[in-house]
């Protein structure tokens, strides 16, 4: 399974089809690495927030779900004309009255598939008001089980666990931090969650700024795609990662077979060996 990660670069747009054109021109980059899947960051499509609206007045968050159609549009024939699944990021949408923040899966063959952040941050609920969701799927490809799980969400062992048992292998995480404490606290999550399962992890986030649009004028990011620590895997538990803060995609492959090994006779067993005599699993 090959996999590219963009660190989405944010900046002030002006229209759809400026968006339209860097979406498609990462695409298009990771189509020349010959990548599968690629993985947008959480909260991509506040850019389109940076648009200027014709009353004049400040687009909000509450205006982002307008943009769902294009949205939807746009990745969808992506991902016909490339062949690849994509992982658009996260987007806001409207469902009876509320916000969710969701990570949309398009697959080559049109579908569309949703995954909405369960956890939600202080500052999604209290400015944003954004409401969590209330189920957790994987999702079957060609190359594999994958699950999406968006930032705050890694952070919770729990829903990892649950995600694993439903039979993922790999966890694509979308992730949009504005500081270095942030990142951090996602990105060790992600490596303790690889370990812990013996997944893959893949998470990126999103770097530059909206000067236009609140809560998204600072970004810290960077992309990674992250094995357990083992003898098959780098050291460092780390396939490939981006340089911090750069507008650039990385691309790493995944070879599942490998997972697969560790848990059955790796340095450790860790998926094998958890104690649900003394702890509740997921069944």
């Amino acid at each position: 399974m090959r996999v590219s990660a963009v660190q989405y670069h944010l900046h002030t747009i002006s229209s759809f089809q400026q968006f339209a054109d860097q979406v498609t021109h990462y695409v298009k980059t990771a189509q020349e690495f010959e990548a599968e899947f690629v993985l947008f960051p959480e909260f991509m499509t506040t850019q389109l927030l940076s648009i200027p609206s014709n009353t004049g007045k400040t687009p909000t968050i509450d205006d982002l779900p307008n943009y769902t159609e294009p949205y939807y549009e746009l990745f969808t024939s992506l991902a016909k004309e490339t062949g690849m699944y994509l992982i658009g990021g996260t987007h806001v949408i409207r469902k009876d009255k509320k916000l969710y923040n969701v990570a949309h899966l398009f697959t080559p063959d049109g579908q569309i598939h949703q995954q909405a952040k369960l956890h939600i941050t202080p500052t999604e609920v209290k400015e944003w008001g954004i409401a969590p969701g209330e189920s957790v799927n994987v999702f079957e490809t060609e190359k594999g089980t994958i699950a999406l799980l968006t930032c705050y969400d890694i952070e919770f062992p729990e829903i990892v666990r649950i995600v694993r048992a439903k039979g993922a292998d790999v966890i694509f995480c979308p992730s949009c931090t504005d500081d270095r404490h942030g990142f951090h606290r996602v990105r060790y999550c992600c490596h303790a969650r690889a370990v812990e399962n013996q997944v893959y992890v893949v998470t990126t986030g999103t770097v530059g700024s909206l000067p236009t649009v609140d809560f998204m004028r600072a970004n810290f990011g960077q992309a990674a795609v992250i094995t357990p620590n083992d003898i098959p895997f780098p050291p460092r538990g780390i396939l490939v990662e981006g340089e911090i803060n750069d507008d650039m995609i990385v691309t790493a492959d995944l070879d599942l077979s490998l997972l697969y090994k560790v848990r059955e006779k790796g340095s450790v067993t860790t998926w094998r060996d958890r104690r649900t005599d003394l702890y509740p699993d997921w069944k």
